[in-house]
């Protein structure tokens, strides 16, 4: 047992993960964390979806250990440095020209709740209006502004003061796969005494992360942009964790074909780990005066680096985001294979990339004991959704296929176990030839 009475005693009891993962890790390589004992654990958290292109990836370690070595500005505010430049040509030239999108950067404090702020105060200057419609199970930050749009009751309600200006909207499949809740927002809109103040913008998640792994389809995010210019207001996506690259293309959204007014973007953006979050904004929206949204840290010039350096890497071409998609199946194929190996159970899978959410009944903490018998044996895997009923498998994309299947492994094992526990067992099934 190691000692971790230094963090019991000195820090503040908000503390989180250290309490689903009680152990000090020392090091951390690719898709595997090392604690103070030596033993290794599979990542499937990857750091909430911030280390995209896996810990310490090489390639992006020895760009930014070459920039310090030249002493290359570290800290800049919005200063124009070298490695802000390149940055800002590297995003024009692999993401922006091959899609043909013109969008201005915004640069804002180091977190993504930091540029969930600073576009939901823009929208409302562009519109001259305060509502912003969200939706059930939504995650979007915990300042003030960020908060007020995030509907999960345990970070409302340590608010401590009264979160207005939102009307919350079911999200898609929030009544079941049968009623379409953008029938229902439509109604509320055209309807002027439906209680909804005429909105300033949408906020949306094309994949809810926290919210339990929620996937909206590629039709109901046409619908709502659709409803967005049918009645004047701006289409807000928060790209932030599952954007780079999660779901298989850069941007979640772009399998829908659609163009949101401001996107906004942080987590892996870095590519390593490094705090910076970053808006895009439709040109002719970019009403700001110089200097009226400001932040200390906007300006992380190492985060620049690795950012740049990581879409130079990895997004030049289709063939890593094909690689992913190829990863996305063999994870969504193990995981329905385990739902039908347990048909008492009440499981399902849901997911979209390499974001999968293996759903179980919310009311036993069944997805809680399979992560925590997962670490047990090795894994770093989280729960989401409004009662922890979702455990959320998110591995870094570089993960190496014999990684990746051995996490499965683990984790197929730790839900028999928790399900024994239960009185379930398991049917036989054959995967890729091999009994299971």
């Amino acid at each position: 047992m190691m000692d971790l009475k230094i963090f019991d005693r000195m820090e503040s009891e908000v503390r989180g993960y250290v309490r689903s993962f009680p152990v000090i890790f020392k090091q951390a390589r690719g898709s595997v964390l090392i604690d103070e004992d030596n033993k290794e654990y599979i990542d499937f958290f990857s750091g909430a979806g911030t280390l995209n292109y896996g810990h310490n990836n090489p390639i992006l370690k020895s760009k930014l250990i070459e920039y310090l070595d030249t002493d290359g500005l570290v800290h800049g505010l919005d200063m124009a440095t070298s490695a802000k430049k390149y940055f800002l040509e590297t995003v024009d030239r692999v993401l922006f020209k091959p899609r043909k999108w013109q969008y201005t950067l915004q640069f804002t404090g180091p977190t993504g709740t930091n540029a969930v702020e600073a576009a939901l105060k823009l929208a409302r200057q562009v519109k001259g209006r305060q509502n912003i419609i969200s939706f059930t199970h939504g995650f979007h930050g915990v300042s003030g502004g960020s908060l007020a749009v995030t509907a999960n009751s345990k970070f409302r309600n340590a608010a401590g003061v009264a979160l207005g200006n939102t009307s919350f909207m079911p999200f898609d499949g929030y009544f079941g796969p049968d009623a379409n809740t953008m029938d229902y927002l439509e109604r509320m809109l055209d309807d002027s005494s439906s209680g909804i103040d005429h909105p300033a913008a949408v906020i949306v998640e094309t994949v809810q992360g926290e919210g339990g792994v929620n996937v909206a389809t590629w039709r109901w995010l046409k619908d709502l942009e659709k409803l967005c210019r049918q009645h004047d207001m701006l289409l807000i996506v928060d790209d932030i964790q599952v954007g780079c690259g999660r779901t298989g293309s850069f941007f979640s959204f772009e399998s829908a074909g659609i163009q949101p007014d401001i996107i906004t973007l942080s987590k892996s953006l870095s590519g390593f780990g490094l705090p910076m979050s970053l808006v895009l904004i439709k040109p002719e929206l970019d009403i700001w005066k110089p200097g009226a949204h400001s932040g200390t840290f906007r300006g992380n010039n190492l985060a620049f680096v690795t950012a740049a350096q990581a879409l130079e890497s990895y997004w030049r071409d289709g063939a890593f985001a094909n690689d992913t998609r190829r990863k996305e199946r063999l994870v969504r194929d193990w995981l329905e294979n385990l739902v039908h190996s347990y048909p008492m159970a009440g499981m399902s899978v849901r997911g979209r990339g390499l974001i999968q959410g293996l759903v179980t009944p919310g009311d036993d903490d069944i997805a809680a004991r399979i992560a925590k018998k997962a670490f047990e044996h090795g894994v770093v895997i989280e729960t989401s959704g409004a009662n922890d009923e979702v455990l959320k498998v998110l591995p870094a994309l570089t993960i190496e296929d014999d990684l990746l299947l051995r996490g499965l492994e683990i984790i197929e094992r730790s839900v028999g176990e928790v399900l024994a526990g239960k009185g379930v067992s398991a049917h036989v099934l054959k995967f890729g030839g091999q009994a299971r």
